[in-house]
Protein backbone atom coordinates (compact mmCIF):
# COMPACT_ATOMS: atom_id res chain seq x y z
CA UNK A 1 0.00 0.00 0.00
CA UNK A 2 3.03 2.53 0.85
CA UNK A 3 4.87 1.43 -2.20
CA UNK A 4 1.65 2.58 -4.35
CA UNK A 5 1.05 5.78 -2.42
CA UNK A 6 5.00 6.80 -3.22
CA UNK A 7 4.52 5.52 -6.62
CA UNK A 8 1.53 8.32 -7.20
CA UNK A 9 2.89 10.54 -5.23
CA UNK A 10 6.12 10.43 -7.38
CA UNK A 11 4.25 10.54 -10.81
CA UNK A 12 2.00 13.39 -9.31
CA UNK A 13 5.39 15.12 -8.80
CA UNK A 14 7.04 14.30 -12.41
CA UNK A 15 4.14 15.19 -14.01
CA UNK A 16 4.11 18.31 -12.73
CA UNK A 17 7.77 19.25 -12.93
CA UNK A 18 7.32 18.16 -16.64
CA UNK A 19 4.32 20.55 -17.03
CA UNK A 20 6.49 23.38 -15.22
CA UNK A 21 9.59 22.94 -17.49
CA UNK A 22 7.52 23.57 -20.58
CA UNK A 23 5.84 26.70 -19.56
CA UNK A 24 9.25 28.06 -18.46
CA UNK A 25 10.72 27.53 -21.83
CA UNK A 26 9.51 29.98 -23.54
CA UNK A 27 10.27 30.16 -27.53
CA UNK A 28 12.86 32.33 -28.58
CA UNK A 29 11.35 35.46 -30.27
CA UNK A 30 13.87 35.93 -33.55
CA UNK A 31 13.05 38.25 -36.76
CA UNK A 32 14.81 38.28 -39.66
CA UNK A 33 15.61 41.90 -40.99
CA UNK A 34 15.83 41.88 -44.50
CA UNK A 35 15.10 42.40 -48.09
CA UNK A 36 13.68 40.73 -50.90
CA UNK A 37 16.19 37.42 -50.61
CA UNK A 38 14.68 36.63 -46.76
CA UNK A 39 11.12 37.97 -47.56
CA UNK A 40 10.49 35.20 -50.05
CA UNK A 41 9.81 37.20 -53.18
CA UNK A 42 8.12 35.41 -55.75
CA UNK A 43 6.91 32.68 -53.18
CA UNK A 44 4.46 31.44 -51.24
CA UNK A 45 4.91 32.58 -47.35
CA UNK A 46 5.42 29.23 -45.87
CA UNK A 47 8.43 28.68 -48.52
CA UNK A 48 9.95 31.79 -47.28
CA UNK A 49 13.35 32.19 -46.11
CA UNK A 50 11.64 32.77 -42.02
CA UNK A 51 9.25 30.16 -42.37
CA UNK A 52 11.31 27.09 -43.76
CA UNK A 53 13.82 28.11 -40.90
CA UNK A 54 11.64 28.05 -38.33
CA UNK A 55 10.21 24.63 -39.31
CA UNK A 56 13.91 23.11 -39.60
CA UNK A 57 14.25 24.16 -36.55
CA UNK A 58 10.99 22.97 -34.93
CA UNK A 59 12.56 19.31 -36.28
CA UNK A 60 15.45 19.77 -33.84
CA UNK A 61 12.62 20.50 -31.24
CA UNK A 62 13.84 23.99 -30.88
CA UNK A 63 10.75 26.54 -30.77
CA UNK A 64 10.91 29.72 -31.72
CA UNK A 65 8.66 32.81 -32.44
CA UNK A 66 9.64 33.90 -35.85
CA UNK A 67 8.76 37.49 -37.07
CA UNK A 68 9.26 37.76 -41.29
CA UNK A 69 10.63 41.85 -41.36
CA UNK A 70 11.90 41.24 -45.13
CA UNK A 71 10.74 44.02 -47.29
CA UNK A 72 11.59 43.43 -50.96
CA UNK A 73 13.66 46.47 -52.20
CA UNK A 74 15.10 47.49 -49.11
CA UNK A 75 18.61 48.46 -48.70
CA UNK A 76 20.51 48.59 -45.07
CA UNK A 77 19.45 52.05 -45.05
CA UNK A 78 15.68 51.50 -45.75
CA UNK A 79 16.11 48.63 -42.61
CA UNK A 80 17.55 50.92 -40.65
CA UNK A 81 14.73 53.51 -41.26
CA UNK A 82 12.18 50.83 -40.14
CA UNK A 83 14.35 49.49 -37.41
CA UNK A 84 12.30 50.35 -34.53
CA UNK A 85 8.90 49.15 -35.60
CA UNK A 86 9.98 46.31 -37.40
CA UNK A 87 11.69 44.99 -34.63
CA UNK A 88 9.24 45.11 -31.42
CA UNK A 89 9.57 45.17 -28.04
CA UNK A 90 10.58 41.56 -26.24
CA UNK A 91 12.62 40.55 -29.76
CA UNK A 92 15.60 38.30 -28.27
CA UNK A 93 17.62 37.90 -31.01
CA UNK A 94 17.62 39.18 -34.92
CA UNK A 95 19.04 37.98 -37.83
CA UNK A 96 20.12 40.93 -40.36
CA UNK A 97 20.09 39.49 -44.07
CA UNK A 98 20.32 43.23 -45.76
CA UNK A 99 23.15 44.68 -48.28
CA UNK A 100 22.37 43.14 -51.41
CA UNK A 101 20.14 45.69 -53.05
CA UNK A 102 23.05 48.27 -51.93
CA UNK A 103 25.42 45.86 -54.00
CA UNK A 104 23.16 45.42 -57.01
CA UNK A 105 22.99 49.41 -57.13
CA UNK A 106 26.11 50.04 -56.75
CA UNK A 107 25.84 52.22 -53.63
CA UNK A 108 28.86 53.59 -51.89
CA UNK A 109 29.88 51.29 -49.13
CA UNK A 110 30.50 53.27 -46.90
CA UNK A 111 26.95 54.22 -46.81
CA UNK A 112 26.14 50.37 -46.79
CA UNK A 113 28.58 50.33 -44.02
CA UNK A 114 27.30 52.96 -41.69
CA UNK A 115 23.55 51.48 -42.01
CA UNK A 116 24.58 48.18 -40.90
CA UNK A 117 26.68 49.88 -38.16
CA UNK A 118 23.74 51.77 -36.85
CA UNK A 119 21.44 48.87 -36.89
CA UNK A 120 23.41 46.61 -34.92
CA UNK A 121 25.08 49.14 -32.51
CA UNK A 122 20.96 49.76 -31.68
CA UNK A 123 19.95 46.50 -31.49
CA UNK A 124 23.12 45.66 -28.85
CA UNK A 125 21.56 49.06 -26.85
CA UNK A 126 18.37 47.35 -26.52
CA UNK A 127 20.08 43.91 -25.61
CA UNK A 128 18.83 41.90 -28.35
CA UNK A 129 21.26 39.56 -30.13
CA UNK A 130 22.53 39.70 -33.84
CA UNK A 131 23.30 37.16 -35.91
CA UNK A 132 24.84 39.69 -39.55
CA UNK A 133 24.35 37.77 -42.72
CA UNK A 134 27.17 38.72 -45.30
CA UNK A 135 26.64 39.35 -48.76
CA UNK A 136 28.93 39.53 -51.56
CA UNK A 137 29.10 42.50 -54.50
CA UNK A 138 28.48 41.43 -58.21
CA UNK A 139 31.85 41.28 -60.23
CA UNK A 140 30.34 43.88 -62.28
CA UNK A 141 31.41 46.90 -60.07
CA UNK A 142 35.47 45.66 -60.12
CA UNK A 143 37.27 44.30 -58.33
CA UNK A 144 38.40 47.83 -55.35
CA UNK A 145 34.07 47.81 -55.03
CA UNK A 146 33.88 44.33 -54.42
CA UNK A 147 37.02 44.14 -52.01
CA UNK A 148 35.59 47.18 -49.85
CA UNK A 149 31.69 46.27 -49.90
CA UNK A 150 32.62 42.22 -48.73
CA UNK A 151 34.71 43.26 -46.39
CA UNK A 152 31.51 45.69 -44.42
CA UNK A 153 30.32 42.38 -42.97
CA UNK A 154 33.33 40.69 -40.93
CA UNK A 155 34.83 43.92 -40.14
CA UNK A 156 31.49 45.17 -38.42
CA UNK A 157 31.11 41.11 -37.04
CA UNK A 158 34.33 41.89 -35.43
CA UNK A 159 33.44 45.50 -34.18
CA UNK A 160 30.68 44.57 -32.46
CA UNK A 161 31.45 41.05 -31.37
CA UNK A 162 28.14 39.68 -32.73
CA UNK A 163 27.92 36.18 -34.93
CA UNK A 164 28.31 36.20 -38.39
CA UNK A 165 26.94 34.19 -41.24
CA UNK A 166 29.88 34.81 -43.94
CA UNK A 167 27.14 34.69 -47.20
CA UNK A 168 23.86 34.43 -46.97
CA UNK A 169 23.51 32.88 -50.68
CA UNK A 170 25.97 30.36 -49.88
CA UNK A 171 25.28 27.47 -52.38
CA UNK A 172 23.02 28.95 -54.06
CA UNK A 173 24.26 31.96 -55.74
CA UNK A 174 24.40 31.61 -59.29
CA UNK A 175 23.11 28.21 -59.37
CA UNK A 176 20.38 28.36 -62.00
CA UNK A 177 18.50 25.03 -60.87
CA UNK A 178 18.20 26.82 -57.50
CA UNK A 179 16.91 30.37 -58.48
CA UNK A 180 14.18 32.23 -60.26
CA UNK A 181 13.87 32.95 -63.74
CA UNK A 182 15.56 36.49 -62.47
CA UNK A 183 18.67 34.96 -61.82
CA UNK A 184 18.36 36.52 -58.50
CA UNK A 185 15.99 35.22 -56.41
CA UNK A 186 16.26 31.85 -54.84
CA UNK A 187 13.43 29.31 -55.29
CA UNK A 188 11.85 27.17 -52.73
CA UNK A 189 14.54 24.41 -53.26
CA UNK A 190 17.02 26.93 -53.09
CA UNK A 191 15.33 28.62 -50.00
CA UNK A 192 15.91 25.51 -48.65
CA UNK A 193 19.45 25.02 -49.04
CA UNK A 194 20.04 28.30 -47.46
CA UNK A 195 18.51 26.88 -44.66
CA UNK A 196 20.47 23.53 -44.75
CA UNK A 197 23.43 25.53 -44.92
CA UNK A 198 22.56 28.34 -42.30
CA UNK A 199 20.64 26.08 -39.69
CA UNK A 200 23.94 25.20 -37.02
CA UNK A 201 24.81 28.74 -37.20
CA UNK A 202 21.68 29.66 -35.83
CA UNK A 203 21.27 26.52 -33.83
CA UNK A 204 24.37 27.98 -32.17
CA UNK A 205 22.94 31.90 -32.44
CA UNK A 206 19.91 30.74 -30.18
CA UNK A 207 22.14 28.50 -28.06
CA UNK A 208 23.81 31.91 -26.75
CA UNK A 209 19.92 33.50 -26.12
CA UNK A 210 19.52 30.67 -24.32
CA UNK A 211 22.52 30.72 -21.80
CA UNK A 212 21.97 34.57 -21.56
CA UNK A 213 18.24 34.05 -20.08
CA UNK A 214 19.97 31.91 -17.30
Amino acid sequence: MHMAVLALAFMTVATVGLAQAQTTVKPIKLVVLGDSLSAGLGLPGQEAFPARLQKALQDKGIAVDMTNAGVSGDTASGGRDRLDWSVPEGTEGVIVELGANDALRGLDPDVTRAALSDIVSRLKARNIAVMLCGMLAPPNYGSDYAARFNAIYPELAKKFGVTLYPFFLDGVAADAKLNQADGIHPTAAGVDVIVGNILPAVQAFLGTISEQRR
